[in-house]
């Protein structure tokens, strides 16, 4: 594999071991150079004191926790945007002044944009637009970095940020509407509320399952499967290893050998029935 560069722009610590973490380690054992951009510290995120020894706060923690994975993910950079986490729909933290979605889109997207002139990546992802399971963080981050991409190559948007640059594609990380809708039916057969799952019970699956995203890249993770592992593992105060256990274990056990990604740039062409292996595959 030639070098190439992936910026991958997220919201909080955790995102990229949970959701595309064997993605960021597979390419980074292949000799790419994968960059992390995270906007937030996930100060909203709860914790048990037993998390907290050692730590002034949680966003401190959760730092550690990020920086232990990107270590095992193979990431050669990790920087954050300095916004703070906005929490879920409703929390008090929304209203924050500090607050990821209380800031303009394009104040947001122009310091992604920096990064992106400056590390001048091939391929950048984020979220998909309803931000995986609608954090409102992930919208708020897949809306500027998609600004950002746009604006990226304009010379007059953000000028201090250096000379235009054009990344070749944007690719937004997908949840497999398969896995989803399997793990619905499962929930309910063993009693439980899929509209209530999740560490804090604030993630409606079934309503997730309802959103299709079409496939357009299925990367294949079993290579790196004990990197993604021991990458969630550092991610002990939001519940990395605990999911591994029990019913919520065996449904990801089951689905957890792939990861699907939607192309955003360039335009798929209607029709297009083939899905890559590969971000860099024609």
């Amino acid at each position: 594999m030639s070098p190439h560069t992936i910026l991958t722009v997220l919201a909080h610590p955790d995102d990229e071991s949970f959701g595309m973490g064997g993605t960021l380690a597979l390419y980074a054992s292949r000799g790419a150079d994968v960059y992390l951009l995270c906007a937030t510290r996930g100060e909203a995120g709860s914790a048990d004191d037993r998390h907290l020894q050692g730590f002034e706060s949680i966003g401190q923690m959760r730092e550690a926790e990020l920086r232990c994975a990107a270590g095992i993910l193979g990431l050669k950079g990790t920087y954050f945007l300095g916004y703070r986490d906005s929490g879920m729909p409703g929390a008090d933290d929304n209203s924050h002044p500090q607050a990821l979605i209380q800031q303009p889109i394009e104040e947001v997207a122009a310091r992604i944009v920096h990064y992106i002139r400056t590390l001048k990546p091939d391929v950048v992802l984020t979220f998909d637009p309803i931000g995986g399971y609608r954090h409102p963080d992930h919208i708020h981050i897949h809306q500027a970095t998609v600004l950002a991409f746009e604006k990226a190559r304009d010379a007059s948007f953000y000028p201090e940020a250096g000379p235009p640059y054009a990344p070749a594609a944007l690719y937004f990380h997908t949840i497999s509407r398969t896995f989803l809708k399997f793990a619905v039916q499962l929930l309910r057969l063993f009693g439980k509320d899929p509209s209530r799952w999740g560490q804090n019970g604030d993630i409606d699956l079934a309503a997730i399952a309802a959103v299709d995203f079409p496939t357009h890249v299925r990367i294949d993770i079993r290579s790196v499967l004990d990197k993604k592992e021991a990458a969630s593992d550092c991610h002990s105060s939001q519940g990395g290893g605990q999911m591994r256990r029990g019913l919520t274990g065996k449904i990801l056990r089951l689905f957890g050998n792939y990861e699907t990604f939607m192309q955003a740039y360039p335009p798929v062409q209607p029709g297009r029935q083939r899905i890559k292996r590969d971000f860099f595959e024609l």
